[in-house]
């Protein structure tokens, strides 16, 4: 069994307050959930307007399936949701 982990910098150009931030960081988190059968929450820079780390979490029996999973939230953020900009993204294997 393994366990990936991605983080994911996002940057919400244009935010100019916390209650800006969440409005617009919420949605994506609920959409990750339902999309992609992941766990995911906000893990960093919960104080920032503008940034926001994200962690999802997936179980899968391969390493290979778990990276590739993660991988796939990366790309769909990038190109789908425009609310936000990756600024960074780590994939991890445990």
């Amino acid at each position: 069994m393994k366990v990936g982990v991605l983080l994911l910098h996002l940057r919400f150009v244009g935010s100019d307050s916390l209650k800006a931030k969440r409005s617009r960081l919420l949605p994506l988190l609920a959409r990750l959930r339902r999309e992609f059968n992941v766990s995911a929450a906000e893990v960093d820079q919960h104080d920032s307007w503008q940034d926001a780390v994200v962690a999802c979490a997936v179980v899968n029996t391969q390493a290979g399936g778990a990276e590739r999973a993660l991988q796939e939230i990366v790309t769909w953020v990038e190109r789908h949701w425009h609310d936000a900009e990756v600024v960074s993204d780590q994939i991890e294997l445990i």
